[in-house]
């Protein structure tokens, strides 16, 4: 039976001294500005299990639905579902990894393989099971990879949530071939890192902003057209124009305010993977459109263990390096959060500690 993350078993949460190690944990009333870091013992790992030191977090729209209250959690809840740091001891029955390795979190514990199922997705990091804003925790040994080589802290901890929801949705879902037509939509963690990732695959990339600067930044990256989505209300049937016909990949990122341009912008056949709500959690669906079109839609709720080595093997071949626009400590994970709702950010928010 596999130990979930942060499993509350005898072992985990008594503390094998009187170590002290900093924290963060959800607790009512729920607010960005009374986030705050206290104390806690340190924890000593079960069997199965390990003792990891995290170094850095990222933050995902998740977290911040999380830290807001817009997602309830259990009083007491440790955020941030990405997390890397090293190995700092074992339990008995640890086969996996040694003191010194360098690991990252998965965002569901559970699911280290084969299909998403209820069980295997039950646990998710930062949200119904302990996250990785705290210094020290324990963690099942299948609850980990490993990080991709000559990555930093920071730059590992962008990939669990971001990084795997985009490899998901372009490789494993979208099947995506070199020559396929990709159509990214912004330029946040998720977003940057398809671009990323289609470029390295060959692929050609449409990408949309609603700024001259992230514009220039999305072409130096790669982008080969971009289309300003405040000037263009009808961004789809130019991107279905210019592509001759519509692209292959389409990455949604805000359901209602989005999806129906990106179902313009899809070819015939093509696939339009649903990553995000940033325009709310309901939207309307053009039902004839799909049939006609005969789309093939994919819900992308990041991904397995087996699919996040797949990645970090595919990174450590590419040389892909995460796009990082600022590092916060852990003390100003509020002050982070409140800079993410500016939504002035390109690539991926950090913190370190």
């Amino acid at each position: 039976m596999i130990t979930p993350m942060f499993a509350a078993s005898p072992l985990c949460i008594h503390p094998a001294l009187e170590t002290k190690m900093r924290v963060i944990s959800i607790n009512k009333p729920i607010s960005l500005d009374t986030i705050t870091v206290t104390e806690a013992l340190e924890p000593k790992p079960g069997r199965g299990e390990i003792l990891v030191r995290w170094r850095a977090s990222s933050l995902n729209y998740h977290d911040y639905l999380v830290a807001n209250g817009s997602l309830p959690v259990e009083d007491g809840r440790i955020p941030m579902s990405d997390g890397a740091g090293d190995v700092i001891a074992t339990g008995e029955g640890v086969s996996k990894w040694r003191v010194g390795d360098k690991v990252m979190s998965t965002f569901f514990p559970n699911w280290l393989e084969g299909q998403a199922t209820k069980a295997k997705t039950l646990a998710v990091t930062g949200d119904t099971v302990d996250g990785c804003a705290v210094e020290k925790s324990c963690v099942s040994q299948d609850s980990l990879t490993a990080i991709p080589h000559k990555y930093s802290y920071a730059e590992a901890a962008t990939l669990p949530c971001a990084a795997l929801t985009a490899w998901r949705a372009l490789v494993v879902e979208g099947r995506l071939q070199a020559g396929d037509t990709v159509l990214i939509e912004g330029s946040g963690g998720v977003s940057v890192f398809a671009l990323q990732i289609a470029k390295a695959a060959g692929a050609f990339v449409y990408a949309t902003t609603s700024s001259d600067h992230k514009a220039e930044r999305l072409t130096q990256l790669g982008a080969d057209k971009v289309i300003n989505y405040k000037s263009d209300l009808k961004w789809g049937a130019t991107i279905n124009k210019l592509s001759d016909g519509g692209v292959d990949h389409v990455l949604d990122i805000g359901g209602h305010a989005t999806l129906a341009n990106s179902i313009n912008a899809a070819r015939v056949g093509g696939h339009i993977s649903l990553i995000g709500v940033l325009g709310g959690f309901t939207a309307e669906l053009m039902l004839p459109k799909m049939f006609s079109k005969q789309l093939r839609m994919t819900g992308i709720s990041v991904g397995s263990a087996d699919m996040q080595n797949a990645m970090v093997n595919a990174i450590n071949t590419s040389g892909i390096r995460p796009i990082i626009d600022r590092s916060f400590g852990l003390e100003e994970l509020g002050v982070a959060f409140r800079y993410q709702e500016t939504g002035q950010h390109f690539g991926k928010i950090v913190i370190e500690y």
